[in-house]
């Protein structure tokens, strides 16, 4: 979709590929990265800036700004590793996988007197988003360099999940 027609179907199409992110699932997911959009990733972006900071709407600017310099970051990176990526298939990549964080987000809240069950749903967020964007992003053409792609991203993510628990 491209311009301000957001296509609705699409845009809940590649939600549920971020959601299932295993191939055995049956979700073409590739179409991620095949026909990136802006509208979808910068809803789901708001949105999280929604959940995590309850009301404090000073703060979207910041987390939109982290989303957009960060996925900038990551395209840089993948590009000198040799991937053949653009800026909007990162950007799109980056905030549809940020989904998985909004659901840990949203658990929080009702596990949050169990220590142990709280810092699980967080590490699994996480790791949830980080695989969905790394295993969409990281090319076989990487080969070895695969880590050197996959830690960054992993990092973009632990930040964003900083600046919702404040932690």
């Amino acid at each position: 979709s491209s311009g301000i027609n957001a296509e609705y179907g699409d845009i809940y199409y590649k939600v549920r590929c971020v959601m299932f992110p295993l191939p055995s699932l049956g979700f073409n997911r590739s179409v991620l990265k095949d026909s990136p959009d802006f509208w979808g990733p910068l809803l789901i972006i708001l949105l999280f800036s929604l959940v995590s900071l309850y009301g404090q709407f000073h703060v979207i600017s910041w987390i939109l700004t982290i989303w957009l310099s960060g996925s900038f970051l990551i395209f840089v990176l993948t590009r000198v590793l040799g991937a053949e990526v653009s800026y909007g298939q990162t950007l799109g990549v980056i905030g549809y996988s940020v989904i998985p964080l909004i659901v840990a987000v949203s658990v929080l809240p009702v596990i949050g007197g169990v220590p142990l069950l709280n810092l699980f749903s967080k590490i699994m967020g996480v790791v949830w988003a980080s695989y969905s964007a790394g295993s969409l992003l990281v090319d076989r053409e990487l080969g070895e360099k695969k880590i050197l792609l996959l830690y960054p991203i992993f990092l973009l993510y632990v930040y964003f999940f900083s600046l919702s628990t404040g932690v």
